[in-house]
């Protein structure tokens, strides 16, 4: 029978105190069968899970048409194959890290190669919860990657035995190998439904602009592995108050902070009177908590049903370091069909999505201050209108508000 406990306990400290515990991980012995069924089966069907509650229960929010949701049926098939392809992901990725070793110094062995992928995905699997917010969740789970290619990194020198300064490269081809497998399942699930990764370089012999995207990474891991020094001496010494107090620490070098977020009364005033000349017909603010983590948001339609747009004001929380994390990483997409577009960017140091329908309507997006994401969404002659409704809001007010209610570790 399987020990959720021991698996809670190692998905904790997997994330929390790598350091020590992948000797402990190396030194384990165990077989591939129960690798799987007592841990990888259980965390790999986090992603696959939240996937279908967001496209089958919740559903996705398009502009001027409401919420859309996938059928159940189609819904229930993707998260099967998703998951069943996420299971053997993991063991192809083994076997690539495995048959690599020697190239970069290593040793091979299979086993230790399975424990190394199934470990090292821990933080991204229990990342794929966020897909159930909005947007945000994405910025989210793409922290969570990034936690998990650090993980990696950190123990491919324990598990495979390759030199320290082989770690890099090791981790660069191996991280490869797993975005090429994950778009393979991409494009397996979404025709079912019809619908270079920067790791930690921990060498003290390069330097990195600390303002470029992976010097800001470089420095947030730095961050971490302080924090995670400190976990490790209060485990040692037996306070249990200082070990709360250094976990607590720990987490708020990953999330970037404890906030307490902005009273729903505060977003209000953000809201204004009129947007792009339509008046306001609904106002409501709200602070409520997810995965943990509180979130505050104000919600505005303007106009009438002949035409309306709708304003969104979030105020992250503690995912403000994610999201931040997220930004360093420099996460760009675009896609485009004969419908419209879609792409994500990074615009004078602040994060913006567009979406467009050809048709008429679409979504423009901003974080602000690595905190707060302003939307504005609905039906425009063009997508420059919808800019232009934006910029019509206090940003610059929002923004100088981005250090409030963070506690200082």
């Amino acid at each position: 029978m399987m020990d959720f406990d021991r698996l809670v306990a190692r998905a904790k400290a997997t994330v929390l105190t790598p350091r020590t515990e992948w000797p402990v991980i190396a030194a384990e012995s165990t077989t591939p069968a129960d690798l799987y069924k007592n841990y990888i089966i259980v965390l790999a069907a986090i992603p696959a899970v939240f996937g279908f509650i967001k496209g089958s229960v919740f559903g996705f929010d398009l502009p001027m048409v409401g919420t859309v949701r996938v059928g159940f049926g189609a819904g229930l098939v993707a998260m099967l194959v998703s998951y069943a392809l996420s299971l053997v992901q993991i063991y192809v990725i083994a076997l690539i890290v495995d048959a690599l070793a020697p190239t970069f110094k290593g040793e091979k062995s299979q086993i230790q190669a399975l424990k190394l992928a199934a470990y090292a995905f821990t933080a991204a699997w229990l990342a794929g919860v966020a897909q159930i917010v909005p947007w945000v969740g994405t910025l989210i789970a793409l922290a969570g990657g990034i936690y998990s290619i650090y993980l990696f990194y950190l123990g491919l020198p324990t598990l495979m035995k390759c030199p320290q300064d082989q770690a890099v490269p090791y981790t660069a081809v191996c991280i490869i190998v797993a975005i090429v497998i994950g778009a393979i399942i991409g494009f397996a699930v979404g025709s079912i439904t019809g619908g270079t990764s920067p790791g930690h370089v921990g060498s003290s012999d390069i330097e990195f602009d600390k303002n470029s995207p992976i010097g800001q990474l470089d420095a947030w891991t730095k961050k971490m592995e302080a924090a995670s020094k400190e976990v490790e001496a209060a485990q040692q010494s037996g306070d249990a108050e200082a070990q709360s107090a250094a976990v607590g620490k720990m987490l708020g070098a990953a999330l970037g902070g404890q906030v307490q977020t902005l009273a729903p009364e505060r977003l209000k005033p953000f809201v204004p009177a009129t947007l792009a000349s339509l008046p306001r017909t609904q106002l409501s603010a709200e602070r409520n908590g997810a995965m943990g983590m509180q979130v505050s948001e104000a919600h505005a339609t303007f106009g009438n049903d002949d035409r309306s747009l709708q304003l969104e004001i979030t105020d992250t929380g503690s995912a403000k370091g994610l999201i931040a994390l997220a930004g360093w990483a420099s996460l760009e997409e675009e896609t485009s069909t004969d419908d419209g577009y879609s792409k994500t960017y990074r615009d004078d140091g602040r994060m913006v999505h567009e979406q467009w329908n050809n048709s008429g309507s679409g979504e423009y997006a901003v974080v602000v201050g690595d905190r707060f994401t302003v939307k504005v969404s609905g039906r425009a002659s063009r997508f420059e209108d919808l800019k232009k409704a934006l910029a019509e809001v206090d940003l610059a007010g929002l923004e100088a508000l981005k250090n409030e209610g963070v506690a200082q570790n």
